[in-house]
């Protein structure tokens, strides 16, 4: 993924609209690629099965694939203003689904624009959003003499610690943000006058939820 982070919804989110008696019901996603976002739509069919449209936007990782779909309504009327709700919100991995019930009475193109945009945008706003960044997970290995200055240099440079644990050292278990591992490890040498380095570091995403630093390997 191009890029040193992204936007993208974490759980999903519904909401729904109602315009003479047409029922309106967005329903945000998760889905890495293409395969994943078809599976989500499937599974939105399977439960509205008795519905006739189901219009839907998907951004993938790194802001590629773009679709879009109309699903039978008039060119323009569906997929593309929902599309334009997840470029709105800066969104990558996201798909957007929004089901209509049609109500018996036409809402003309304006109408169905509307609608199509307040479901997808009510629908991303009931879901949890979060920001992945890039870094390198790396493990820190330091004497108790030295901890406390790292301890000290992580938090003063906003170095996210996902674990320590004490032994015979004591192991710290990081994240430095993509770009600032040479800065960090030569600000870690002199504080420690040579005696650790980074190691075993490996590229991942990470983001904050509740209050706590997640991460999943790159892909």
């Amino acid at each position: 993924m191009e890029g040193a982070s992204y936007r993208t919804i974490r759980t999903g989110g519904t909401f729904e609209v109602t315009e003479k008696k047409s029922r309106f019901i967005g329903e945000a996603g998760h889905a890495e690629n293409e395969e994943e976002a078809l599976a989500f739509l499937e599974t939105i069919r399977k439960k509205h099965y008795d519905a006739k449209h189901h219009c839907f936007a998907f951004i993938g990782n790194g802001g590629a694939p773009v679709r879009s779909s109309d699903d039978g309504e008039p060119q323009g009327t569906a997929g593309h203003p929902i599309l334009g709700v997840l470029q709105g919100a800066g969104l990558c991995s996201s798909i957007l689904v929004v089901t209509r019930y049609f109500g018996g009475t036409l809402l003309g193109t304006g109408g169905l624009v509307r609608c199509y945009t307040a479901a997808a945008k009510g629908a991303v706003e009931a879901s949890s959003v979060i920001e992945k960044k890039k870094g390198t997970r790396c493990t820190l290995r330091a004497s108790y003499t030295d901890s406390g200055r790292l301890t000290y240099l992580l938090a003063e440079n906003q170095i996210p610690v996902l674990d320590t644990s004490y032994g015979e050292d004591v192991a710290l278990e990081m994240i430095i943000p993509y770009r600032k591992e040479d800065a960090l490890a030569k600000k870690i040498a002199e504080a420690t006058a040579g005696r650790t380095v980074p190691k075993d570091g490996r590229p991942v995403w990470y983001w904050e939820e509740d209050g706590s630093v997640l991460c999943e390997e790159e892909a």
